[in-house]
């Protein structure tokens, strides 16, 4: 009975540092993504052909990209000012909000509401093996995600919807209204270093507020 224990403990302690190195993390990563509109939604298919959602990392900075032809947002968050820019391209229109320091820390009390919990599934997407869980959120609406616990984001504000998650998603839903959802699939990950000009501001955009961003919406 010893013995048997004894080789237990020892495959487990053996076992632990394999574990342990295959987790890496990361400061800097660009993940590409495409994104694959609900079956519901075909008949709008042709005019969100090939969008795409982009995230950048680079220490406390952090962008996305997410270009549906017919309308572009990008977001730039720093976790150490706390604060985010959202651009939004409407056809030309160019617009710019920026949520100061409250707005921040108030949204990111929401994500950190969200809770994942795996689930037994796995896949390999981009060469990396990836976990499925579930993710919950306040109101519980819930979505799928695979993401792959080898890399560890530094900054986990990176993305905020993710904070909770214990690696980088390369495969997730994301809600789309009325109870559809948006599958955003990884087709490159690349933790090269990433240029400190990706976060530089674009000039021709007109500085509105969310109010006023709301009315444009209607």
């Amino acid at each position: 009975m010893k013995k048997s224990l004894l080789r237990l403990f020892t495959t487990v302690l053996l076992g632990l540092p394999s574990v342990l190195c295959a987790q890496r993390t990361i400061s800097d990563a660009k993940v590409e993504y495409k994104i694959e509109v609900p079956p519901e939604h075909l008949q709008m298919d042709a005019m969100f052909a090939n969008s795409t959602f982009t995230q950048y990392i680079r220490g406390d900075d952090s962008r996305i990209d997410m270009i549906f032809n017919v309308v572009n947002y990008t977001y730039f968050l720093n976790r150490k000012s706390q604060t985010m820019i959202t651009l939004l391209d409407n056809h030309g229109d160019k617009y710019m909000i920026r949520s100061d320091k409250a707005a921040y820390e108030k949204e990111t009390r929401n994500y950190e509401s969200i809770k994942f919990t795996d689930q037994k599934e796995v896949k390999e997407i981009q060469g990396y093996k990836c976990r499925k869980a579930i993710g919950k959120m306040p109101d519980g609406t819930t979505f799928e995600v695979y993401y792959t616990p080898e890399l560890v984001p530094e900054n986990r504000l990176y993305n905020r919807r993710f904070m909770n998650l214990s690696g980088i998603p390369l495969e997730f839903e994301i809600i789309a209204g009325a109870g559809s959802k948006m599958k955003v699939t990884a087709t490159k990950v690349d933790l090269s270093p990433v240029p400190a000009s990706v976060f530089d501001i674009p000039k021709g955009y007109k500085e509105i507020t969310q109010d006023e961003l709301q009315k444009i919406r209607g």
